[in-house]
């Protein structure tokens, strides 16, 4: 059985030891959390790579957390409620047994190629749906997750000045 306190502070700690700039840091969970979020599974990497590029965001912190976000036990929830708000905001383009049928490939562990087929049937109407209710719901998502990784890296970085310091005057 898989103990999630565990694997949280794994996750936690690998990011914690990640060295950068706070803000670059930050702002690379804030792009990895929404890229997560999104309901894009298949370019998730090449995305998170891509956009950290264009924002001059920490790649590592981004691809770190957009595997943190997006796994197997969150990936269901995260399309539905893209589907759900999308839907809201669009209603009668995309009806719940082609997402059903789209989520069911996922799981059953299809390849790259199949799963960018499938999403090209469901039309440009229905990838709109879900990127519009995708990115709503990752939103504020990745916000909180900016504001909050900012302060830890910040207080990670003046704990490293201090040890620094207090190294440099001991050598001295």
């Amino acid at each position: 059985m898989i103990d999630l306190r565990r694997t949280v502070r794994f996750y936690y700690l690998k990011l914690l030891r990640i060295k950068g700039d706070p803000e670059s840091l930050a702002r690379g969970v804030a792009l990895g959390t929404f890229i997560g979020i999104t309901p894009t599974i298949p370019l998730h990497t090449g995305l998170t790579i891509l956009l950290s590029v264009l924002f001059r965001t920490s790649k590592v912190s981004a691809l770190l957390m957009t595997f943190v976000v997006s796994n197997p036990l969150t990936f269901f929830p995260q399309y539905y409620f893209s589907w759900f708000i999308g839907n809201l905001l669009l209603p009668g383009h995309l009806s719940r047994e082609r997402i059903e049928a789209i989520m069911a490939m996922i799981s059953s562990g299809a390849t790259f190629f199949d799963i960018i087929m499938a999403l090209g049937h469901l039309g440009f109407s229905a990838l709109i749906v879900l990127l519009l209710g995708g990115s709503i719901l990752a939103a504020p998502f990745a916000l909180c997750s900016y504001l909050l990784s900012l302060k830890i890296f910040k207080s990670v970085a003046a704990q490293r000045l201090t040890r620094q310091t207090v190294r440099d005057n001991n050598a001295d």
